[in-house]
């Protein structure tokens, strides 16, 4: 007999899981409720027509009602909301919203797919004519309205993560004044501050106006005439603006699941297992709604992106119909545009690591997006952090005007597939100089870290610096007009790497030395140098460039 197969909402993971679920069956009866008026629609998309780089509306309208079902040959009902889900009676209570009529529908399996809702904090004044988040394509189409109708000269982004950051540049690209309010201090709370940091200063070239480590406290009231609003921020100062955007952050949907009694997790999203089955086995979850295994740690995780909630629903549909295949964690691969720059990370970040008190060392490298002699070469900045027993990748970040996507999908790939940092250095890479060099950013860093690993280099960190003793002597080897164009760090001397061994009475050898030249690379010449000569030697990684994104 055949199955009959409910499916709450649509978009990337109950579409994937509708779409999964007729491939294996065509008997199946499957239903799809979406509560809005579109069933599959690009939400990645939506700033990108706000800013006017998609041109046209339709594009991001991935798959009409109509479209699914010559397709599919599913039913999609959209403007239905599920009210209701009995557990021992396997129904559903859905609302008619277009005919505002209830009923209820049976169901084998249920798979819940609600998403996640924007986080809206509760601030006074909160609720007006002036403040939008942006989840979906009617909340698209308001912001656009609101902006022609009002024309409004400033906006204010509240939250520096993905949605703040593409809608200050899409307001950017509209010719409007953008200020982003965040409360931590830096945005892309997924990378280190280092990183964040050539984000910051590409945002102020772009006129961005940044508030960090401050917060929305209060919006006085306004009347629906008005074209304007005065925001209150916790340190008192006061922000006018004529268009604000809640992009605080997302919470998963989980009311139908509280309802049912299923089990949430402690991060507040549905918890399920490895089969994505919630605590009730004929009722699967995924998507922005649940939590994820950590792919590093196997701890639980919200991670609201479009890849993890496809495979999920994909995943959910085949166990349905006899597989027992099971969920291989959440890397949280991601990435970012930020007018020239692209922003991206796989696996765990510094301050996570810390936090969780997981051992870690770190490198730092600053190359070319391809070979330096070829045109338009960019620079791209790679942070990677590794196991310092294992060798295993944690995590890696990296920011640049190109070629940041695929050296992070690398590692993500490497990540996944258990290598380690000595198989970095080792992996043959596409190479012409259009494309990359001999010696690829991944490949680098794979040389660094093995070279840490297996003792061949000592390294210190930007922070060290905040405590030298009178046992260390900081050297910078850099040329005489770098120093002189750039400055030095507060108490190192300067000794360019070729003359070091001129030089070398300069430094007393009862005492440590630490190394530093831009990047990395002649700090590591000096360092190999004065080691062979008994000296011991630490190299900065990631240079002088490192430690100024550090101290910025």
């Amino acid at each position: 007999m055949s199955k009959k197969v409910l499916i709450v909402g649509g978009v990337a993971g109950g579409a994937s899981a509708a779409a999964r679920a007729r491939r294996l069956d065509e008997n199946a009866q499957i239903i799809v409720f979406e509560r809005g008026p579109y069933i599959s629609f690009a939400n990645c998309g939506l700033p990108y027509h706000i800013g006017g780089e998609i041109e046209l509306r339709s594009a991001l309208l991935l798959q009409t009602p109509e479209s699914f079902k010559k397709r599919f040959n599913v039913d999609i009902r959209i403007k239905s909301e599920v009210l209701s889900i009995d557990k021992k009676a396997k129904t559903v209570t859905v609302h008619n919203i277009a005919a505002d009529t209830e009923y209820t529908e049976s169901y084998d399996a249920l798979i819940l797919s609600p998403g996640a809702g924007p986080l809206i904090p509760p601030i006074a004044g909160v609720r007006n004519h002036l403040t939008y988040a942006l989840r979906n394509v009617p909340d698209m189409d308001a912001i656009i309205a609101s902006i022609e109708i009002n024309k409004p000269k400033h906006a204010t982004v509240c939250g520096g993560g993905f949605i703040g950051l593409e809608m200050a540049e899409a307001l950017r690209h509209r010719k409007i004044k953008v200020t982003i309010v965040e409360l931590g201090p830096q945005v892309m709370a997924s990378v280190d501050i280092e990183i964040a940091n050539v984000l910051h200063d590409e945002l102020e070239q772009h006129d961005v106006e940044l508030k960090l480590g401050k917060a929305l406290q209060g919006i006085a009231p306004s009347a629906p005439a008005d074209k304007s609003l005065i925001l209150t921020l916790n340190d008192g100062s006061v922000v006018e603006t004529n268009l604000l955007i809640m992009a605080v952050g997302v919470k998963p949907e989980t009311s139908l699941a509280v309802q049912a009694g299923l089990e949430i997790g402690e991060l507040g999203g549905i918890k399920v297992n490895a089969f994505m089955q919630s605590s009730d086995p004929a009722i699967y979850a995924v998507g922005d709604a649940i939590e994820d295994p950590d792919f590093v740690t196997g701890d639980a995780i919200f991670v609201p992106l479009a890849g993890p909630a496809n495979r999920q629903g994909r995943l959910a549909a085949n166990n349905i119909f006899g597989a027992k295949e099971t969920y291989k964690k959440t890397q949280g691969t991601a990435i970012c545009k930020v007018f020239e720059l692209a922003i991206a990370s796989t696996g765990l970040n510094e301050k996570t690591l810390l936090r969780k008190a997981i051992s870690y060392e770190k490198v730092y490298v600053h190359a070319s997006s391809h070979a330096g002699y070829y045109p338009g070469a960019h620079p791209v900045t790679l942070k990677l952090l590794f196991d310092p027993a294992t060798g295993l990748i944690l995590g890696a970040q990296a920011v640049g005007k190109e070629g940041v996507d695929k050296r992070i999908d690398v590692i993500s790939v490497a990540q996944r597939a258990g290598l380690t940092v000595y198989d970095l250095q080792d992996l043959e890479l596409c190479y012409a100089p259009p494309f990359g060099s001999a010696r690829d950013v991944v490949n680098q860093a794979g040389l660094v870290a093995s070279n840490v690993m297996k003792g061949d280099e000592v390294i210190f960190h930007s922070e060290d610096l905040e405590s030298l003793s009178d046992k260390q002597i900081l050297v910078d080897v850099r040329s005489e007009l770098e120093v002189d164009n750039t400055g030095m760090i507060h108490g190192a001397i300067n000794i360019p790497v070729d003359d070091i061994r001129a030089n070398l009475c300069k430094l007393d050898q009862n005492k440590e030395i630490l190394i530093y030249c831009q990047v990395g690379v002649r700090g590591h010449v000096a360092s190999r140098l004065l080691t062979n000569l008994g000296y011991k030697v630490k190299n900065l990684s990631g240079g002088f460039k490192t430690w100024k994104l550090a101290t910025r």
